[in-house]
């Protein structure tokens, strides 16, 4: 798509976003720097969350201790041996090559993930290039898309979600490449093989589905065409070899636990009550992807108006029909959102464009939040910049709350939050003054801002729900045998506490608790001391206490268990 050339004269500072032929591969490398450092900064400083993190961790630390003892690794463990059969072990076999490398800390468990994430990055920049013809709306996507909260900091995470936009932005890109050189679709096979073996079959149907349905919108002859078929056969290949392989091992038990109750049954029935209105995840784009949520609804516009051109397909049938598909599912969980942010990236950067080259011409969507369309503040950037200054405003207090008023203060977020004040005071004074800068004073200022972010301990703020992990695992390890099976008191299971004390914890009730002791000779308990006097566990030992949990044990096991 074109747009109309720009009124404002060209500005010498920002020839970064005229790039060349020539000079194009210095800006991409810039990209890429910018993602690598993003992605990769202060990894291993904060701890492990619970969930995903937790057992993704466990899973690869079975596959390392296992690699040698002959094809172990085929068949992923967890808790010391127990079949691992909820998603398929590509990102736990590189983690594992990362524990062999790094050794088994946070940072090697989160370096794999997040440098997968760092390069879906410039592989976005590739599929707008492929896209636009516009250089700014390429560039504009891929810094929207690296500095959306959601997307720096779930990539970052030991997570499988990161990995997972890694593959389909390859194999949309290859897809797109596809289109004049056959041989690219090769790689399309290859990026929906990775998907399968990174979370499952269902996965991999969704997101084929969706580059499907645009090719039948924007170039059905590939689908008529038997090289595209190979290509995605000669993928998928793999993918079955591995599931042939755990059904030889396993029987119907694997196709039951790992295609039913953790693949298809997601879609009618909720996993662990994560249930949720059909709203959820438009809540989720709504908390998270501020300040660029404002120039989507002008990007979805603009998308509609173009909708013959082959980008706004794709945009539109990736964030529509992807969005529309996990809304209608039962179980919600708030990362199945990722792998729409792409596409939201290429919708918002080609607004952003649209916006760069319209000179004192802002789109009129913006002004029809505030019924201001038919006067000239309308198009003035006034309805705007009162946006901005609401959001400023805002960081201002937090940042003085959490800076002055906080004890402790909290020093990291007085600056984060400080950061994204005069960010939005700067673009606020650009928009009154009618400069198309602000988008670059958003970028840099956004940039800076999660940097910041990064490089304190709140950007896994999971971790506050619940007690720290580290010391109490420190604890189980010295007082414990390994591999013990500990019982605890608290509701919940704690993977990252399985992970860290190499132990089992399993949640029990408080009947189950004194059944347990009255029953079993050697037994151990992580409680709250107030409870031991409360179910009256004659003949308790305790091996330590931490952080208002207690370690007890039989008099007996304490002496004999070793």
């Amino acid at each position: 798509m074109k747009f109309k050339p720009s009124r404002l004269p060209n500005l010498s500072r920002c020839s970064w976003l005229n790039l060349s032929h020539n000079w194009e591969w210095l800006g991409l490398s810039g990209i890429c720097i910018a993602a690598l450092i993003l992605f990769g900064l202060n990894l291993g400083e904060t701890p492990l969350r619970d969930w995903d993190e937790g057992i993704v961790a466990s899973v690869a630390r079975e596959i390392w201790r296992s690699y040698e003892n002959g094809n172990h690794w085929l068949y992923p463990t967890i808790n010391g041996g127990q079949p691992y059969w909820n998603k398929p072990p590509l990102v736990h076999w590189l983690i594992a090559c990362s524990y062999s490398w790094f050794g088994i800390n946070e940072f090697s468990t989160r370096i794999v993930p997040a440098m997968l994430s760092a390069l879906s990055v410039p592989l976005l920049y590739g599929i707008g290039k492929e896209i636009f013809t516009d250089s700014k709306a390429v560039v504009f996507s891929t810094l929207v898309y690296l500095t959306l909260l959601p997307v720096a900091r779930h990539g970052r995470l030991a997570m499988l979600d990161g990995a997972i936009v890694c593959f389909l932005n390859l194999t949309v890109w290859c897809l797109l490449r596809s289109r004049r050189h056959l041989r690219n679709l090769l790689g399309v096979g290859l990026g929906l093989g990775l998907i399968c073996l990174t979370k499952g079959i269902m996965m991999g149907l969704l997101l084929g589905a969706i580059l499907i349905l645009f090719l039948a919108w924007d170039c059905p002859r590939l689908l008529k065409n038997s090289w595209f078929w190979q290509a995605i056969i000669i993928g998928i290949i793999p993918v079955l070899l591995w599931y042939g392989l755990q059904y030889l091992r396993y029987g119907q038990a694997f196709l039951g636990i790992s295609l039913g109750d953790q693949t298809f049954s997601r879609i009618w029935s909720s996993v662990n009550e994560r249930q949720g209105a059909p709203w959820y995840y438009l809540l989720e784009i709504l908390k998270y992807t501020f300040p660029w949520l404002l120039f989507l609804p002008g990007g979805i516009l603009t998308a509609f108006t173009y909708r013959s051109s082959s980008w706004a397909k794709l945009a539109l049938v990736w964030s529509g029909v992807y969005l529309v598909t996990i809304s209608l599912m039962a179980t919600k969980l708030p990362w199945y959102i990722f792998p729409i942010y792409p596409a939201l990236s290429l919708l918002i950067g080609v607004n952003l464009a649209k916006i760069w080259h319209s000179g004192r011409r802002y789109p009129i969507i913006w002004s029809q939040i505030l019924r201001l369309s038919k006067t000239e503040t309308a198009r003035t950037g006034v309805p705007q910049a009162i946006i901005f200054i609401i959001l400023s405003l805002a960081c201002y207090l937090a940042s003085i709350w959490f800076g002055l008023v906080s004890s402790p203060p909290d020093y990291n977020l007085l600056l984060v939050l400080g950061i994204m004040a005069l960010t939005l005071t700067i673009a606020t004074v650009m928009l009154l003054r009618q400069s198309r800068q602000f988008i670059v004073t958003l970028f840099i200022g956004l940039y800076v801002a999660l940097l910041l972010f990064f490089s304190g301990f709140h950007w896994v703020w999971e971790l506050a729900e619940a007690y720290p992990v580290k010391p109490i695992a420190a604890m189980l390890k010295q007082a414990t045998p390994s591999q013990q099976i500990i019982y605890t008191s608290y509701p919940y299971h704690r993977p990252s506490l399985n992970f860290y004390s190499d132990r089992v914890i399993i949640p029990t009730s408080h009947e189950e608790l004194i059944n347990y002791w009255q029953q079993e000779q050697s037994i151990y308990f992580l409680i709250e001391p107030s409870l031991s006097e409360q179910l009256h566990l004659e003949g308790r030992h305790v091996l330590g206490t931490v952080d208002h949990w207690q370690l007890i044990t039989k008099k007996n096991c304490s002496t004999n268990c070793y």
